[in-house]
């Protein structure tokens, strides 16, 4: 008994052999653990200048932990122009973006606005490397008319276009509520389109340096009718009861939904589905109330974030 365990002590005979097999097991896992940390680096969500960028980054970035991913989200990457910077410099993975706003960036010359239309538009713009996932078709985030309820107007442009002529309107032609939306070109991007798509003619316009002063217009009687650049509900202190939306059927403006932007092969399928999952959740309401809670102080992105995903059993 005690010649064998001096044998194995002075590495002889069986007990060589098992710790040639040790190391070896030792060594072939620690190769296995550096490959799969080189093929699975960190998912970095950018998030540009925006409070609805930001919490949607924080979406984006949950959802794919939940898939197992390593996550982390970089917020504050500025314009369109530096987050797009960023992606094509690989030091972001994915970003979220509006499909109308994208379409503008890429090809000025588009005449897309329904989203059918808008989304395969986008998909030949896109320069090479650059891929998009679904996008949230419960979004909405068009340039908006709306009407002051006291005015009893009819709440969709159609019903709309006769009465258009006689109307004070009002746009925003300043900086817009979403710091990463082009600013409306009154003639371009309001007048023409709404002649155009429904026989409104304005004749009575005012031009307005932000959305909030539309609104304050509207709601002082200085114009009947005003052109915001986001939907009502993003604008600071929400939807004031004393607001119509006017529908805009047959998409005079261009459609806006979120998706996400991202480089090809940096997800793998089951990512790329969870991202999908995220796409059939979320609604413009979900998301002007996220944006509200964290406006007020009572959330931050990454908590509103959580309780979204948790709530969708995403």
């Amino acid at each position: 008994m005690f010649g064998a365990t001096d044998r194995f002590a002075r590495g002889t005979g069986f007990g060589r052999r098992l710790l040639g097999s040790v190391l070896v097991l030792a060594l072939s896992a620690a190769a296995v653990s550096c490959t799969r940390d080189s093929a699975e680096p960190t998912i970095v969500v950018g998030a540009g200048d925006s409070d609805q960028a930001r919490i949607i980054a924080e979406i984006y970035a949950g959802a794919l932990a939940r898939t197992g991913a390593d996550t982390r989200v970089e917020e504050r990457l500025g314009t369109r122009a530096d987050y797009l910077a960023d992606l094509d410099a690989n030091s972001v993975t994915l970003v979220s973006d509006d499909t109308g706003d994208l379409l503008r960036y890429f090809d000025a010359a588009a005449t897309a606005t329904e989203p059918d239309k808008v989304l395969p538009a986008l998909y030949s713009a896109l320069p090479e490397g650059l891929i998009v996932s679904d996008p949230a078709d419960g979004t909405d985030l068009r340039v908006t008319v709306v009407t002051a309820s006291a005015a009893q107007l009819p709440t969709t442009l159609q019903d709309l276009a006769s009465r258009c002529s006689e109307l004070a309107v009002g746009i925003n032609t300043g900086p817009s509520a979403d710091p990463l939306r082009p600013a409306l070109d009154p003639q371009l991007d309001v007048v023409d389109p709404l002649r155009t798509t429904y026989g409104c003619t304005i004749t009575h316009l005012t031009t307005y340096g932000s959305d909030a002063e539309v609104r304050e217009a509207l709601l002082d009687g200085t114009i009947q009718a005003g052109v915001l650049s986001v939907p009502p509900a993003f604008l600071p202190g929400g939807n004031p009861d004393t607001l119509d939306t006017v529908a805009d059927p047959d998409y005079a403006f261009r459609a806006q939904q979120i998706l996400p932007l991202l480089r090809k092969a940096a997800l793998t399928n089951d990512q790329l589905r969870k991202l999908n999952y995220v796409a059939g959740e979320l609604t413009t309401a979900d998301l002007a109330d996220m944006v509200r809670q964290f406006r007020e102080g009572n959330a931050s992105p990454p908590n509103l974030a959580r309780t979204w995903l948790d709530a969708h059993a995403l």
